[in-house]
């Protein structure tokens, strides 16, 4: 009697130890699935919706549509490989959803990424592979994350709709004025012109790495039209000419182009673009009557500095930047400050606080910013005019965890490879970013896990994109 009480208070012990596992057993959550299952057992081309299944390998042969009204979804892991250069047209919604431990690909499978030494004339990077992704103004949402898109830019052979032009060569292409266009913890590797060019719309760029965007002319962000938003914590190396811009070209209506660039990494921009020396920038750009915030962003070895246009100049074309107050949008004025700068020759020095090389500039020095230019320049110093930088050269050392400065290889290493932008405990950019002087935009931006941004992320107290406490770029 006593060895069968024993076995059944045993029992009763499991039962109870079986139900107390069920109530806290975890159940995953379902992968997010539109319409019906995009099948791979033949090339794409045509009309698309529904899902692509994750971890599936697509091959795509022509260009893709989705239609307005329609919706495709990409799942995580996801491999896509597009030949012929062909290109996705979004007249509907595209929700790219990969993970960080599941990304989603989409390349041409005849290009390899190489390492090291780069140059337009050599490097596959800027052919342009497959077409990229064009959203025409009836496409209300566009939404990528943790996606590597590679080897984008084929030239367009004929537009597919109102806008772009034969010949464009871009990663991403966006036009609807009152849409929303999310890049959230991607890639971009490799295109022959901007890795993304938007007219109009609401945007939140976040977290990104650009690596080799534009062959010989290019920019990493390029904002125009009235487009809105946030460009931050983006690291982006080695651009033909701006990391980010904000201009307003083509705006219709009352919109005005107003860009919030922080908390950026920028590394190696400026030094392919073969149009007039001067006209561009390697940073962060503010022309033709746009808008912006500057701020908190970690300028490594790049043409230019902040480059805030003045005028106008029959080469260069690029008209004076908005640095009025204002009470109409987002932005009421053109601002910027503590950004940090290392440069490793004269030339770079002489253009931190870039001067009137091809046209006039009207960027002032900064005492928030490191080295304090301000106080380097004096109180006399007028805006535009050149001066002599020499003795800045390779001062500040941000200390990166693994690029060694002085790097005199700056205008041909364009890439990422085995190096970490992260900062060292002891670097003099952590801590000197500001996290009151602005805040970012959020009209017009969705806040979703799927359909939208995952959240538009606050300025960060460390200057550049990786930040001490995990909270800036993932990568």
């Amino acid at each position: 009697m006593k060895n069968l009480r024993n076995v059944l208070f045993l029992l009763s012990a499991l039962a109870l130890a079986s139900c107390s596992k069920k109530d806290k057993a975890v159940i995953s959550t379902p992968l997010l699935q539109v319409g019906k299952s995009v099948s791979n057992t033949a090339p794409l081309s045509g009309a698309i919706k529904g899902t692509m299944l994750a971890s599936q390998t697509y091959t795509v042969s022509g260009d893709v549509t989705v239609n307005a009204g329609d919706t495709l979804l990409i799942q995580k892991g996801v491999t896509i490989k597009v030949n012929n250069g062909a290109t996705f047209i979004v007249k509907g919604i595209l929700l790219s959803l990969g993970t960080k431990d599941a990304p989603i690909i989409i390349t041409d499978p005849s290009k390899t990424k190489t390492t090291g030494n780069s140059s337009a004339a050599t490097d596959p990077a800027y052919e342009g592979g497959w077409g990229g992704i064009y959203c025409d103004v009836t496409c209300p949402l566009l939404v990528i994350k943790w996606t590597h898109l590679d080897f984008a830019g084929a030239a367009l052979v004929a537009p597919p709709f109102n806008g772009p032009s034969t010949g464009d060569q871009y990663a991403i292409y966006w036009q609807n004025p009152t849409g929303a266009i999310i890049l959230e913890d991607s890639w971009i590797y490799g295109t022959p012109d901007d890795a993304v060019r938007f007219y109009g719309g609401h945007l939140n760029m976040m977290r990104n790495t650009l690596e080799k965007c534009g062959g010989t002319g290019g920019d990493g962000f390029n904002a125009k039209g009235g487009a809105q938003g946030n460009m931050a914590y983006n690291l982006i190396i080695g651009s033909a000419t701006n990391g980010t811009k904000s201009a307003n070209d083509g705006a219709t209506g009352s919109v005005q182009t107003q860009i919030a660039m922080y908390n950026n990494t920028y590394v190696n921009d400026g030094f392919r673009n073969d149009g007039v020396y001067g006209a561009r920038s390697g940073s962060a750009e503010i022309e033709n009557n746009s808008r912006a915030y500057a701020y908190n962003n970690l300028i490594v070895d790049c043409n230019f500095g902040v480059r805030i246009a003045g005028g106008n100049n029959v080469t260069a074309k690029v008209y004076l930047a908005d640095t009025l107050s204002h009470a109409d949008g987002p932005i009421n004025k053109t601002s910027y400050g503590y950004n940090f700068y290392y440069v490793d020759n004269v030339a770079q020095a002489n253009q931190i606080v870039p001067t009137n090389v091809a046209q006039a500039v009207v960027t002032h020095p900064q005492a928030t910013d490191i080295p304090n230019m301000a106080s380097f320049l004096g109180a006399t110093y007028t805006f535009g005019f050149a001066y002599d930088g020499t003795t800045l050269v390779g001062k500040n050392n941000p200390l990166f965890v693994n690029y060694t400065l002085p790097n005199l290889n700056f205008a041909n290493q364009a890439s990422v490879d085995g190096f970490d932008f992260h900062l060292q405990a002891n670097s003099p950019a952590v801590g000197k970013g500001t996290t009151t002087a602005f805040t970012p935009i959020t009209s017009g931006i969705p806040i979703n896990d799927n359909f939208g941004s995952s959240g538009i992320t606050a300025p960060g107290k460390d200057i550049g994109c990786f930040q001490m406490d995990g909270s800036g770029n993932h990568h």
